[in-house]
């Protein structure tokens, strides 16, 4: 269980560069169970052009997915990482790119160094929980050649100019200050309707003007800003959590972010402006804040109850007196440094003062509302941030992630799937 537990965290990171940190947020324990498989497992269940893909290799998936405790339904999780492995490994091979076997064994011993074991280690763990070695290697084998092959393709197309990269280390430093004016698209994807968010994700993603985006916001949007058109308030680029920070300051006026995955919903930002200040902003060395869940989602009764609790408490500690006689885990209260808090958590917090509260977020696959109380924050007196050449590395990533989430989408657009 602690091998398993190691590799929980590493599940789509071959693919992945720093730029999509915020694509690695929360994991949770659950259970799962698979279909019954067909008389004959290896027969084609999916065909990507004229790529065949089996119920043999879904079920080898899904339970490698079971193995790094990835949430979700397994085996439709399964199925769409299957259908980008062929897109990604037939554009590669379309353009001359192909792994050699150094390269693949190599990728292969850095994907199970992370967690300090041998691939020999890792293989047979996996073969405990009745995983193939093929599967492991194949897995590594469309993650690292997308990666290698995206470097290939867009490097040339990547440019971290001086001004992009002052500006980040002023924001991250703080002197002097930096703010950023955003706009948000928060969309509900509970797992019955996650796929129908992401297409809607993606679309809104290409938007290009304010008012496109504003007018989305307005028909989508699940935050309390959608009836503004998602118009945020200007707001320190610090008081962001860590993992947004790369992602706004990679973004020029007007640009839209790539979809962004929460826990239950996907996020999209737009930059509507930036501007430097003559001030230092402040930094924050933990974070206070309380989370009290209420059953229903964002039923009315439940929303309903949530208005209550913000109209009858003024501090966080007055929601020890509205949780009393529950059972204990309705109601989480600590201090975290910024970097601990879930991204959507730490979101939500960068636009509280203390003692306000926020409802826009849910768990539980949406059947659980989030009543989120800023406490208090407390200010980092000296610290010290990334280098330049890791900011850099950091922004060009960001840059490198976003070109090749567009070619993949355009890949899915004109690719021929069918699905039994």
């Amino acid at each position: 269980m602690q091998l398993i537990a190691r590799f929980s965290h590493l599940t789509g990171r071959i693919g992945r560069g720093p730029g999509a940190v915020v694509l690695l947020i929360l994991t949770v324990a659950f259970t799962w169970g698979l279909p019954a498989q067909a008389q004959n497992p290896f027969a084609t269940v999916i065909k990507v052009n004229d790529l065949a893909i089996t119920g043999y290799e879904i079920q080898q998936r899904a339970r490698l997915l079971q193995f790094f405790r990835t949430p979700g339904d397994l085996n439709q999780v399964a199925r769409e990482q299957l259908i980008e492995d062929r897109l990604k490994l037939d554009a590669a091979a379309s353009d001359g790119f192909v792994l050699s076997e150094e390269q693949l064994a190599l990728g292969m011993e850095e994907f199970a160094g992370r967690a300090n074991v041998t691939v020999e280690q890792f293989t047979a763990a996996l073969a405990q929980a009745d995983i193939a070695p093929e599967t492991y290697r194949e897995f590594v084998r469309a993650g690292l050649t997308w990666r290698e092959y995206s470097r290939a393709r867009f490097s040339n197309r990547i440019t971290v100019s001086d001004d992009d990269l002052e500006r980040a280390l002023l924001s991250i430093s703080g002197t002097p200050g930096v703010r950023v004016l955003l706009s948000e698209i928060i969309i509900p994807a509970p797992p019955q309707l996650a796929q129908e968010a992401q297409d809607q994700a993606n679309r809104i993603s290409e938007l290009t003007t304010i008012a496109e985006f504003s007018d989305a916001a307005r028909q989508v949007s699940a935050a309390p800003t959608a009836a503004d058109g998602g118009r945020m308030s200007w707001m320190p680029i610090t008081d962001l959590p860590e993992a947004l920070r790369p992602v706004v300051l990679s973004l020029a006026p007007g640009e839209v972010s790539q979809p962004l995955p929460l826990e239950g919903a996907i996020a999209l930002f737009q930059l509507r402006d930036i501007e430097e200040l003559s001030v230092p902003e402040r930094r924050y060395e933990e974070i206070d804040y309380a989370v009290y869940y209420i059953d229903g989602g964002r039923s009315e009764a439940a929303l309903a109850r949530a208005r209550q609790i913000e109209a009858d408490v003024d501090r966080c500690d007055d929601l020890f007196g509205i949780a009393q006689g529950q059972p204990p885990e309705v109601l989480e209260r600590g201090s975290r440094p910024p970097s601990e808090i879930p991204t959507d958590i730490a979101f939500e917090l960068s636009k509280l003062d203390p003692g306000e509260i926020s409802t826009t977020l849910t768990r539980a696959d949406g059947q659980t509302l989030v009543v989120l109380m800023l406490c208090s924050r407390t200010p980092v007196i000296e610290g010290e941030g990334p280098s330049p050449e890791q900011l850099t590395a950091f922004i060009g990533s960001s840059r490198l992630d976003s070109f090749a989430n567009g070619l993949l989408e355009q890949l899915r657009a004109e690719a021929r799937i069918v699905e039994r």
